[in-house]
């Protein structure tokens, strides 16, 4: 076969393969292409496999109201709260409460946005957008090739100038190319090349050997004067790698800063949800001992009926009350436990160990005000957020000038017959026998270029003046959103103040409440067993008593609340709670570039070209301490206008009367499953309905 036949052969062979389909070919292939269809539609499940947690796999059957058995209360603070919730949490949990995200059913929404503690990490590592990216413009590059080529081509040429000039150019050339090149901080690239070069041809006129080798070293240096020039540009984008860390860091800040509020919201609601289970069931058991009462007052009378169905009616509303905060008890703690990073159910359950603040407390506005605007996490993003683009405009307005490079370059060649060999044979270019690594060596060839290299803006320079006309209106755009952020933080810390007063004086007004409702029940009481009042004013009497009693520990829980918020609005909630966050240590040889860096810094000089120097980036590290002065916690009573006080205790020197003190009823409020006594009710059909099984009493 001829190589003219090969050739057509291939190339029909190719043409052939490429027009047919890779596809398999299937016998009574359906028209309707179904087989396709259920493969595209086919819902299929990811080959990933990792190990579950065990909060996940040991958790236990939930308690509830018909299954309310557990192995033993877990009095829990609310510092052990948090730190068990930060030690857990890989995943930074929120429930919306201080966020913008919804709760929903804590699926939704978790697996894109939701920070972890490989945020700042990954940001600092970013390939793209990075420090150690930014850093790496300024890393050596070295650069390698080599190529080898044949050359068999015929010539243009007359019958005079055979003699000369050979009808086919044959060439074998072979070419070495090696460089290491570095861009300093200044801007100035240095480059040091070898180039090594044989060639060999039958272009015999002229030529002393019928082949050569040429290898050279270079050494060339670039240097801008103008755009590119100095430290001052060249680190503009180190800095803003620097300046997405730290944005990074106060986001990650934030987040935790939200679960530590949310672990304190959901804490002291967990609080409340036992103190009104507590008077849910003493409501409860002050209304089945008035349908005894009534029971036994009108026995064997006319108004026993109608009597007795108040009292039932007023029992199963406090029972449905008791059960409806058994539920709200059971969902408050599961939510702590899930901001804790801990198992739904583990055979114990969680109880506040922490009694809610009651004593006045009041901050200083100047002082909170002033730490709001300083050490918000917010504000601080936003403020990042300028200096970005400050900088931004600083590297539009460097594309301004026009580029003047000075390049100087410095080469020793070397030229021979041979490139190297094991001895020398005293023969210099072009005698055969001459080594071209030997005249390299020897310094007989040496060449310098020095030159100016100058390319002003396109004129007119649109694109550069309208990215600097862009920088400028992205700034005002960032300096007036900082302005509005400003004033919110002013607006939010006011209503976190207004809010702290209101429910001190709320907790203040119902505790009142509750002592007056109190003497109320049982001075209707009295009356209704000698006959002087009516049954309706007993049994609204006790609702009025529960729901006033709830309503107190409501408004204590709010005010303890209300003084994380403000520490929330200020800035200072984590510093509240002794938690602070710090970067981790670097390695030895950061630490090392480090001395080496500060020592160039210090003997460094660069051209001031005042418009375009960036200045300060940063302000040094953030305070994360509390200011000397300290909220005061004034032990005042709430005796004002001649109320009663939480020292005096409600109702004056009755025995039968709450305790102030929410730690006097802590021991009441026992989550057990226990056998209900049955009502003195005649007859006793209700239990044939299975309404007093298996509550918790």
């Amino acid at each position: 076969m001829t190589r003219q036949s090969l050739i057509i052969a291939i190339l029909a062979a190719l043409a052939v393969t490429g027009c047919t389909s890779s596809q398999p070919f299937y016998l009574h292939e359906r028209d309707d292409l179904a087989h396709y269809l259920d493969q595209a539609t086919t819902i299929e499940f990811p080959d990933v496999y990792q190990t579950r947690l065990d909060e996940v796999e040991q958790a236990l059957p939930p308690i509830t109201l018909s299954n309310p058995e557990f192995q033993q209360s877990w009095e829990l603070s609310l510092q052990e709260a948090l730190h068990t919730a930060l030690h857990n949490s890989k995943v930074i949990r929120n429930l919306g409460s201080v966020t913008p995200f919804g709760f929903a059913d804590g699926l939704t929404g978790r697996t894109v946005g939701s920070t972890t503690v490989y945020d700042p990490a990954i940001f600092e590592t970013d390939p793209q957008a990075g420090i150690e990216a930014a850093l790496s413009n300024f890393d050596a590059e070295f650069t390698t090739s080599i190529f080898w080529q044949k050359t068999d081509r015929p010539q243009n040429v007359n019958s005079t100038s055979i003699g000369f000039i050979p009808f086919f150019y044959q060439q074998d050339q072979g070419q070495f190319e090696a460089a290491i090149s570095k861009q300093s901080a200044a801007g100035t690239r240095f480059t040091f090349r070898n180039q090594t070069i044989y060639d060999r041809n039958n272009r015999g006129f002229g030529r002393a050997l019928p082949s050569d080798w040429y290898t050279a070293f270079e050494l060339e240096v670039n240097q801008p004067l103008l755009r590119g020039n100095g430290t001052q540009y060249n680190r503009v984008p180190v800095l803003l790698a620097r300046i997405n860390t730290d944005v990074s860091l106060a986001q990650f800040e934030s987040s935790v800063r939200n679960l530590v509020m949310d672990i304190e919201n959901t804490y002291w609601d967990l609080y409340t949800a036992y103190r009104n289970l507590e008077a849910s069931k003493i409501a409860r058991d002050s209304a089945q001992a008035t349908w005894k009462i009534a029971f036994e007052k009108f026995k064997g009378k006319v108004e026993t009926a109608q009597a007795e169905a108040q009292s039932q009616e007023q029992y199963f509303f406090f029972r449905a009350q008791v059960e409806t905060a058994w539920r709200d008890l059971m969902n408050v703690e599961a939510r702590l436990r899930w901001l804790m990073g801990l198992t739904t159910t583990d055979g114990r359950i969680i109880r506040p160990s922490d009694e809610p603040v009651q004593a006045r407390v009041e901050f200083d506005w100047q002082d909170i005000h002033e730490e709001a605007l300083l050490r918000s996490t917010e504000l601080r993003q936003q403020k990042w957020a300028i200096k970005r683009r400050e900088l931004e405009l600083i590297v539009a307005r460097h594309q301004l000038l026009p580029e003047v490079n000075v390049v100087a370059l410095y080469r020793w060649l070397g030229f021979g017959d041979d490139l190297v060999a094991s001895d020398r044979r005293g023969s210099n270019f072009v005698t055969p026998g001459s080594m071209a690594w030997d005249e390299l060596t020897e310094g007989n060839f040496q060449e310098v270029r020095l030159g100016l290299d100058f390319r002003p803006p396109r004129l007119g320079a649109r694109r550069e003046m309208a990215a600097v006309r862009n920088a400028q209106l992205q700034i005002a755009r960032e300096r007036a959103r900082l302005e509005d952020m400003e004033l919110n933080t002013t607006h939010l810390l006011t209503t976190a103040v207004r809010n702290l007063d209101y429910n001190r004086r709320q907790a203040q007004t119902h505790f009142n409440r509750w002592a007056t409702a109190q003497k109320e029940v049982e001075s209707a009481t009295a009356l209704y067993r000698a006959g002087k009042a009516t049954l309706d004013l007993v049994l609204e009497a006790q609702r009025r008593r529960a729901q006033a009693q709830s309503d107190y520990y409501r408004a204590l829980g709010e005010h303890t609340k209300s003084i994380a918020d403000v520490h929330f609005r200020k800035g200072t909630l984590l510093t509240y709670n002794d938690i602070h966050l710090a970067e981790g240590p670097w390695p030895e040889k950061a630490y090392r570039d480090a001395r080496e860096r500060s020592r160039a810094r210090s003997a460094g000089r660069y051209m001031d070209f005042g418009w375009i120097r960036p200045g300060f980036i940063s302000k040094g590290p953030v305070n994360q301490e509390l200011p000397a002065a300290e909220p005061q916690e004034q032990d005042t009573t709430w005796s004002e206008q001649g109320e009663p006080s939480p020292a005096a205790r409600p109702g004056g020197n009755s025995q039968s009367v709450p305790e102030a003190d929410p730690r006097s009823l802590e021991e009441a409020v026992e989550l057990q499953r226990v056998n209900q006594e049955p009502l003195p009710v005649d007859p006793p059909n209700l239990q044939q309905h299975g309404l007093y099984e298996g509550l918790p009493n």
